[in-house]
């Protein structure tokens, strides 16, 4: 009767332990509502390209296709934004501006106010300060 009791003792320890060991091993998912996102986040569709006294800030950006880059005149003089290669306004394959190609303002923007314009082809735009050549920047669309 002993031995019975011994192996019953035994058996429960084993099992007691067994239960513990299991029981800390196995985490039970996190209900939805605490799990997180798994949708992408959406990448901006607008995007700024300011112009100041010193040019264009930034002078590269990247952005999706169909994206709109807003350029912002915050200059204490007019500009004009354009497709590179002054003066032909060329490099942006898409026509229909003033000059060449649709990527044109096709007029002086004045301070405090901005021009948007949207990419709808991908690669690498340059494009300029049509009273300041000088001035330039790129728009890479992806």
């Amino acid at each position: 009767m002993n031995k019975t009791i011994i192996t019953i003792v035994a058996v429960a320890i084993i099992a007691a332990g067994g239960y513990f060991l299991l029981r800390s091993a196995y985490q039970p998912a996190p209900p939805v509502s605490q799990l997180p996102s798994q949708q992408p986040t959406a990448q901006p569709l607008t995007n700024t390209v300011t112009y100041t006294d010193s040019g264009f800030s930034p002078s590269a950006l990247t952005i999706k296709k169909g994206g709109t880059v807003t350029f912002k005149n915050e200059s204490s003089k007019t500009m004009w934004t354009a497709s590179a290669i002054h003066p032909t306004h060329t490099l942006y394959p898409a026509t229909g501006g003033c000059i060449s190609s649709a990527f044109d303002a096709c007029k002086g923007i004045q301070p405090g106010d901005s021009w948007p314009f949207k990419f709808d082809i991908a690669g690498t735009w340059k494009y300029h300060n049509h009273l300041n050549p000088g001035d330039t920047g790129t728009i890479i669309v992806e």
